[in-house]
C-alpha cells in the first residue's frame, strides 16, 4: 500500500515537472512575474516643493502628476544607465557652430538651432531660447542632447549647446578646461546669447555637470543670471557622497574608470597645451575620478584638496542663493547621485526650486515603454516646463514668489 502511495506522488511531481519545464510555461511565468514586478515598481513621483509652484506644475506640467513607469525588463537603476546609452536613437539634427572668445584668451564652442521656420515664434528677436549644458564628457551629439532639442523646436524655441573648453572639437588655446565649480565660461556664453538676443528670453538646462555648473552659476549670479528660469536632469547634488557612490565596486568598474578613461584621452588630446601646467603622463595615470580630480582639477583651478574642490563644486549648499524658478529631476536609484546628497530640507524651505524624484529611472535615463528609443520621461518633462517658463511667465513668477526687479 505504501509502496502504491510512492508511486502515486512520484508520478504527480513528475508530471508537475514536465508542466512547469516546458518553454512556453517558463515564458508564461517569467513574462508573468515581470509584469507583476513592473506593476510594483510603477510609482507617482515625489515633488518636493512649496504649495504654489506644486499648484503651477501640476496646471502646467501635467507629467509630474503621472505614475512613472519604468521599462518592466530594466528598471535597476545602473541597468537603465547602461542600456539608455546604448538603446537611445540619434536622430539627425544640424547645427551652426560659433566659437567665442574669452577674456583670457581661450575660445568657447557653441553649437546652434536657430529655428528660422518657426510658426509660433516667427520673430528671431523675441524667439525663445534654451541653452543646453551636457554632461561631464558630453557635446551636442548625445542622445539626450538632441531628444530634448527636438522638444524645444517643437515648440518653436532657438536652441544653442555649450560646450566645455576642449570638448567642443575646438583647439585648446590656454591650459584651462573646465570644472563644476567654475562658471565664468558658461556666463561668457550666457552674455554672448543675450548680446545677440536681448529681448529673447532664455532658459538654462543642465544634465549631470551641466545641471551642477548651472545651478552654481544661478546661486553665484543671483538675480543677474540673465536666465529666466533653470532645468536639470541627474544633478550630483553633494559631489562627495557622488564619488564615494561611483567608488562602490560595481559602479568603479561599469561607470567610474570609463569616465576617468574619458577625460584622461581629453588630456592627452590637448597635451601640448596642458603639459606647461600640469604633468601629463601623471593626470593619464589616473584610474577613477577621484585620482583624475587630485592630479587635475585641484592644480587647474587652485585647490588645495579634492574635499575642498567638492565642497565648492556642490550645489545643495549654494542653492539657497538661487533667485529665478529651477525644476529639477532626479532617480532615487540614480548610481552617480545618491538619494542622501538630495537637499530636500533646503528645497523645501525655497519658494522657487521643485525637486521631482522617481524612485527608479538611473542617470540620464528614465527609461519607459518596452522599446524605450525615443523620448521619455525626462524629455516630456522638460518639454511641459520650458513651455509652461516661456508661455506663462507671469504665473510662474508669482508661483515662485518672484518679483518683477528680481527677474530683470
Amino acid at each position: 500500500m505504501h509502496g502504491v502511495m510512492f508511486l502515486c506522488h512520484w508520478e504527480f511531481w513528475r508530471l508537475c515537472w514536465e508542466c512547469v519545464s516546458r518553454p512556453y510555461t517558463v515564458l508564461f511565468c517569467s513574462v508573468t512575474a515581470s509584469l507583476l514586478l513592473w506593476g510594483c515598481k510603477c510609482q507617482r513621483p515625489a515633488l518636493v516643493c512649496s504649495e504654489a509652484f506644486r499648484a503651477f506644475l501640476h496646471k502646467h506640467c501635467p507629467v509630474v502628476t503621472e505614475h512613472f513607469r519604468p521599462t518592466p525588463w530594466c528598471w535597476e537603476g545602473r541597468f537603465q544607465t547602461i542600456a539608455n546609452a546604448f538603446l537611445k536613437s540619434r536622430p539627425p539634427i544640424n547645427y551652426r557652430n560659433e566659437l567665442i572668445r574669452t577674456d583670457d584668451g581661450g575660445q568657447i564652442s557653441l553649437d546652434w538651432v536657430d529655428n528660422h521656420t518657426s510658426t509660433a515664434y516667427p520673430e528671431s528677436s523675441t524667439r525663445p531660447t534654451v541653452l543646453f549644458l551636457p554632461g561631464l564628457t558630453g557635446n551636442s551629439r548625445e542622445p539626450y542632447v538632441i531628444h530634448a532639442i527636438r522638444q524645444a523646436i517643437f515648440r518653436g524655441y532657438r536652441c544653442v549647446v555649450f560646450h566645455y573648453r576642449g570638448f567642443g572639437g575646438e583647439e585648446l588655446l590656454t591650459p584651462v578646461t573646465y570644472c563644476g565649480a567654475s562658471t565664468s565660461d558658461f556666463e561668457c556664453a550666457v552674455q554672448h546669447v543675450k548680446a545677440l538676443f536681448p529681448d529673447s528670453p532664455l532658459l538654462g538646462a543642465g544634465v549631470s555637470m551641466g545641471g551642477i555648473m548651472l545651478l552654481n552659476y544661478l546661486a553665484n549670479k543671483g538675480a543677474e543670471s540673465g536666465l529666466v528660469a533653470g532645468f536639470t536632469i541627474s544633478v550630483a547634488w553633494d559631489v562627495q557622497k557622488s564619488c564615494d557612490s561611483m567608488e562602490k565596486p560595481l559602479n568603479l568598474l561599469l561607470f567610474n574608470r570609463r569616465l576617468a578613461r574619458g577625460l584622461c584621452e581629453t588630456v592627452i588630446k590637448h597635451r601640448n597645451v596642458l603639459q606647461k601646467v600640469v604633468d601629463v603622463d601623471y593626470v593619464v595615470k589616473a584610474r577613477n575620478l577621484r585620482e583624475f580630480d587630485e592630479r587635475f582639477t585641484t592644480r587647474i583651478f587652485g585647490y588645495k584638496s579634492c574635499a575642498e574642490y567638492f565642497q565648492d563644486a556642490s550645489p545643495a549648499f549654494k542653492l539657497h542663493n538661487t533667485t529665478v524658478p529651477i525644476l529639477c529631476l532626479n532617480a532615487a536609484d540614480d548610481p552617480f547621485s545618491p538619494q542622501n546628497g538630495f537637499p530636500l530640507a533646503t528645497v523645501k524651505q525655497l519658494p522657487n526650486v521643485a525637486l521631482m524624484v522617481t524612485a527608479h529611472g538611473g542617470h540620464i535615463a528614465f527609461m519607459q515603454g518596452l522599446f524605450p528609443r525615443s523620448e521619455g520621461l525626462m524629455e516630456h518633462l522638460f518639454g511641459q516646463f520650458a513651455q509652461a517658463v516661456f508661455e506663462h511667465p507671469e504665473d510662474l513668477k508669482e508661483a515662485c514668489g518672484i518679483s518683477d526687479i528680481l527677474m530683470s
